[in-house]
């Protein structure tokens, strides 16, 4: 069981960014990608999910022996693509808890057990050090920045998504964020969810243990290796790596 990227290739505005990229996620596995800005890391994530603006010209995208190369954001997220942005969004009279009752009930062909429910919500919440009251608040509506990554990550943790694409969710943190949010990330990976962590930095893989670190530059997986290759990047910079 894995989501596997087959030689994925993607174009931004008719210029091709992705050159096809192979990657698999087993489920349970975090697997690190990282890479200079411009390599095309938030390019592959929001292509994973579906985004119209990156078109898939060449590949697949397989979770779970099923091809959603061609299907829309809704259905991957049904099949258990879970994406998590690099720059969340305010979404103002949305409630925190009405969104994520509205997803759990879109992911669970609309049953919902109002006490689990709210049981899990509340265990997240407590997780993640979250305030109770930001329950009751819109989408990330006047939050700091750490807070907006902590949603992020509450959202994993109610949805508990087969997969979930972390794009850049260590940006901006403090140690203090970056720890709860690590914490969150180790917790989906125990729960069996297959993890793509992008980042730039190898600080985030202090406190999450990967699998794989995945090498991206210029649109090419460059290197694959273990968490010793995330040291390498920050000794020597991606461009000694990738030669």
């Amino acid at each position: 069981m894995s989501l596997l990227v087959r030689d994925l290739k993607v174009q931004v505005e008719g210029r091709e960014i992705l050159h096809s990229v192979n990657l698999e996620i087993p489920k349970g596995e975090v697997h690190a990608l990282m890479g200079p800005n411009g390599s095309g890391k938030s390019t592959l994530a929001n292509a994973l999910m579906g985004h119209p603006h990156y078109a898939i010209t060449g590949g697949q995208i397989v979770v779970d022996g099923k091809d959603v190369t061609s299907a829309k954001p809704e259905a991957r997220a049904q099949a258990g693509l879970f994406l998590s942005f690099q720059y969340p969004v305010e979404i103002p009279g949305v409630s925190v808890q009405n969104f994520l009752r509205t997803a759990w009930r879109s992911l669970h062909d609309g049953k919902l057990d109002h006490k689990a429910f709210s049981a899990r919500l509340k265990q997240a919440m407590d997780d993640l050090s979250i305030d109770p009251t930001f329950a009751k608040r819109a989408i990330n509506e006047g939050f700091s920045g750490g807070e907006k990554k902590r949603m992020e990550m509450l959202q994993l943790a109610v949805l508990q998504p087969m997969y979930a694409i972390l794009d850049e969710t260590d940006s901006g943190l403090d140690v203090d964020a970056l720890k709860i949010v690590s914490a969150g990330i180790n917790r989906a990976k125990q729960q069996g969810t297959g993890v793509l962590l992008v980042t730039h930095y190898s600080r985030i893989l202090e406190f999450v243990q990967p699998d794989r670190v995945h090498v991206l530059v210029a649109g090419h997986v460059v290197q694959t290796g273990t968490k010793e290759l995330a040291y390498d990047i920050e000794r020597v910079g991606y461009k000694e790596v990738a030669a």
